[in-house]
This record gives structure tokens, C-alpha cells and sequence, in this order.
């Protein structure tokens, strides 16, 4: 029997309080409904169904969703109603699994469980034991421990209030026995809804066996309602992130402080620091050293590179060897060759820096090519861009570039050459010899400065 799985996002998110749909919410920056729709391809289904509501437009447009077939629940009337209006797009042969767009962190190893046990005949439900349970609905077994119906909290008993085995709402069933259930629910409950949980108790009715999961952690099936519900979840996200990477053999100083936002490899015997932000893709070289406060994103770091604290780098290249801050800024298109240092306060942009070059202090490099072994002293710019146009400096091998100089692009500086300090460069500089431009130095005898009138 092929498997088909209905995913229900039409929830509205009240208790988000925002204008974004719910399921649009980001967990380690991707939608919820991404993380969903991502595990829900793992498991190589025929079809993938999104039921959707008002807002099916904007959740399709953010998610590419062509791979998914798109179902519109144009009235809210509950879980039942909206896996109805997808059923008759499924085949009839279909093992069906439903999931929610807001429970992210659910494994593909329980979904499989869930859905092999309804393949050996009935119902199958995922539930979790809470030790809160207020809110969640209450899965009712007989005294032989099998599941005979859920009740929602609003329509429970006293008694049954006091179960802390909830369910969860991922069940899986035959769509033809799903299809005949949910003919048969009403909606006469506290909420005038149609309960897809109703099919427990039709099932069981119907002398089906429904089989009850219990799902390994409350973290796995964590929904997200709110903004705290929301936190939580990615903070259960970041601690699977470092314990991966940890098993690796990346040493992770604070697991509790790390955020992963797409997908990152290491080599052996990384370290991160506390606060580092990685997202995109990301890949590390044998023996790289991230420190505290860095956020790096799309990047590539070779081996033995160290990344003092506090800098940004992002859609760049860094070779082995290299030394990178504190407080300094990689923009996109930087490729940074092997033995090269770039300190505090120097940003580089689309720029190309050869071997053992050094931009130690207070620097920006744009659009430029830095040859080997040359070094930018402190205060220096690249003059780059004219307010219509970006233009560009190249600067050869083993020149020095002298403090608080300014190489006004499109401008050449030739192997060997030198700049002397406090000069502005608007021509190319043969190899090389020394460009001085400063003004002839002058003293002013008898001067005084001038002072505060003491007088009142």
C-alpha cells in the first residue's frame, strides 16, 4: 500500500498575535511548514496533500510549494472537515498520514512507526504522556489498555481531565476506512466542530483495532501556538544541531548557546564558541576555531583558520591558516587566500586577498585585488565607487600601503611599490617606487591657540 501524507495548515495562529500566517513562522530561520514538509518527503510518499486556508496563497508563494499538492479549506471547521477536503485527491488504495503544519520536530523514525502499525490493520495515533496535559485531548483506553476514543478538554469529564495521555494529532490510517470515519462525524461538541480525533471512537466502534504510539519525548511533538511555544522549539532544534555536531567530534562550548540556521559540516577537532550563528551552508575545515559572537553565513573556512569574536561573514571563501578579527565584516564575494590576516575593524567586499597578505586595522577593501604578502596599514580605503558606478583596485605583490591612505579606483599599484601615510593615490603606481602626496609640513611660529573669555 503507497503512502500519501495530508498535512493540515490552515490553523490561523491567534495566539501569535501577527499579521504572518502561522506556519510561516521561522524555526532556525525556515518556516515551520518547511521543516514539516521536508521530514514528510523523507519518507518517499506518492503525494504529498497541504490543506491551507485564507492564507494558502502566501504559504505556497514562501515554500515553492510545487512539489505538494495544495487543498484550500475555505471554512474553518475543524481538523475533521479539513482532511475531508483533501481525501478525494487521494488514491484509494493510499495508506494516508496526517501531520500539522506547527509540529516541526517530529522524527521520520515515529512517523514510519505510526504509519506500519496502521498497515498492520486499523488506526494507528501518536500520543505523548504530559505531566500537564490542561489543553490537549484525552486519549480514553480500556482496562486492557486499548484506545477506545479521545475527548477534546472542552468536552471532558472531570475524571477524564486527570489523563495525562494526550493526543497528538498524527494519526495514519487506509483512506478508505478514513474516508467512511470522517462521513460519520459530527459536529455536536463544545466547539461545533468536526474532530478528526472523532475516528478514534468510530473506529473502535467498528471493531477496528487503533493502535497508541506513545511518541519518545514531549519535545518531538511540541506544537507551536504561541511565541513561547515557538521558542521552545528552537531551542529543542539547536540542541539536536550541537549534539550532532558534537558526536562529529566538534566541541561545543555552550550547546545551549548556538543557533544552526541550515547546514553545517566540520572537519575534526573544530571549536565554537557561545553566540555563534551559522546559516546556509556552511562548511569547516579540520581545526577551525570560531569564537564568541560570530555569525557566519554561506561561507567556506579551511583548515586551521581562527575567527576571533564578534564578526560577520557572509557568501565568502576563507583559506587555511588565516586569522579573521576581532570585529571584522567578509561580505559577499571576499575569497580570502591561506596565511592572510584581516583585524579589527576591517571590512572586505568582493575583493580577492593572495597569500600571507594583512588589512590589520580600521580598513575597507572593496573591490579589489591584494597580492601576496602585501600589507594595508591602518585607516586605509578603497575609494571604490564614484555614485554611479563600482570600479576597481589592484593592488600587486608585496606592497605596502602606508596608514590613513585613500586609492581612489580605477587605480593600480604595482609589485613592490609603496604608499607613504596620509597619502591619496588617484593614479597608478609603478612598481616598485614610493607615492607620497601629502602637503609639505609647515611650522607657525608665535602661534597661539585660542582660549575661553574667563571674564564674566
Amino acid at each position: 500500500m503507497s503512502l500519501e501524507v495530508i498535512v493540515l495548515a490552515a490553523g490561523k495562529g491567534k495566539r501569535m498575535r501577527s499579521d504572518l500566517p502561522k506556519v510561516l513562522h521561522t524555526l532556525a530561520g525556515r518556516p515551520l511548514i518547511t521543516h514539516v514538509l521536508e521530514t514528510a518527503t523523507a519518507l518517499n510518499p506518492r503525494a504529498i496533500h497541504v490543506v491551507c486556508g485564507r492564507d494558502g496563497a502566501a504559504v505556497q508563494a514562501a515554500t515553492g510549494g510545487d512539489a505538494v499538492r495544495w487543498v484550500v479549506q475555505a471554512e474553518q471547521r475543524g481538523t475533521g472537515h479539513a482532511v475531508q477536503q483533501a481525501l478525494p485527491g487521494v488514491s484509494p488504495d493510499a495508506m494516508v498520514l496526517v501531520m500539522y503544519a506547527d509540529v516541526p520536530l517530529v522524527q521520520c523514525e515515529t512517523l514510519r512507526a505510526v504509519v506500519n502499525s496502521a498497515g498492520r490493520g486499523g488506526l494507528a495515533l501518536l500520543t505523548v504522556v504530559r505531566e500537564d496535559p490542561a489543553g490537549y485531548g484525552r486519549v480514553l483506553r480500556d482496562s486492557e489498555g486499548r484506545i477506545e476514543a479521545i475527548v477534546e478538554e472542552r468536552d471532558a469529564s472531570d475524571d477524564q481531565r486527570a489523563i495525562n495521555e494526550v493526543n497528538t494529532g498524527i494519526l495514519a490510517a487506509p483512506a478508505p476506512a478514513l474516508t467512511r470515519w470522517l462521513a460519520r462525524v459530527t459536529n455536536r461538541n463544545d466547539q461545533q466542530e468536526f474532530y478528526l480525533t472523532d475516528v478514534a471512537a468510530l473506529a473502535d466502534h467498528d471493531d477496528v483495532v487503533v493502535h497508541g504510539l506513545v511518541a519518545p519525548t514531549r519535545e518531538e511533538v511540541l506544537g507551536v501556538n504561541s511565541r513561547q511555544e515557538l521558542a521552545l522549539a528552537e531551542r529543542v532544534y539547536q540542541r539536536r544541531c550541537a549534539q550532532t555536531l558534537m558526536q562529529n567530534g566538534v566541541t561545543v562550548m555552550d550547546p545551549d548557546r548556538i543557533d544552526i540556521r541550515g547546514t553545517v559540516t566540520a572537519g575534526r577537532d573544530c571549536v565554537l564558541d557561545v553566540n555563534a550563528v551559522l546559516e546556509g551552508t556552511v562548511n569547516l575545515g579540520d581545526r577551525v576555531t570560531i569564537g564568541p559572537n560570530n555569525a557566519i553565513r554561506d561561507a567556506s573556512i579551511g583548515d586551521d583558520v581562527v575567527v576571533l569574536a564578534n564578526c560577520v561573514i557572509e557568501q565568502a571563501r576563507i583559506g587555511a591558516g588565516s586569522r579573521i578579527g576581532p570585529f571584522a565584516r567578509i561580505r559577499p564575494g571576499a575569497v580570502i587566500e591561506e596565511q592572510v590576516h584581516i583585524g579589527n575593524f576591517v571590512e572586505i567586499k568582493n575583493s580577492e586577498l593572495r597569500a600571507g597578505a594583512k588589512v590589520n586595522h580600521l580598513s575597507y577593501v572593496g573591490d579589489t585585488t591584494v597580492g601576496r604578502g602585501t600589507n594595508i596599514g591602518a585607516g586605509v580605503i578603497t575609494c571604490n565607487y564614484d555614485g554611479a558606478r563600482k570600479h576597481r583596485t589592484e593592488i600587486g605583490d608585496d606592497v605596502f600601503v602606508g596608514s590613513n591612505s585613500q586609492l581612489v579606483a580605477p587605480v593600480t599599484i604595482e609589485q613592490g611599490a609603496t604608499v607613504g601615510a596620509g597619502s591619496t593615490i588617484t593614479s597608478n603606481v609603478p612598481e616598485r617606487t614610493l607615492a607620497v602626496t601629502r602637503a609639505r609640513q609647515r611650522h607657525v611660529s608665535g602661534w597661539r591657540r585660542p582660549s575661553k573669555d574667563t571674564k564674566r
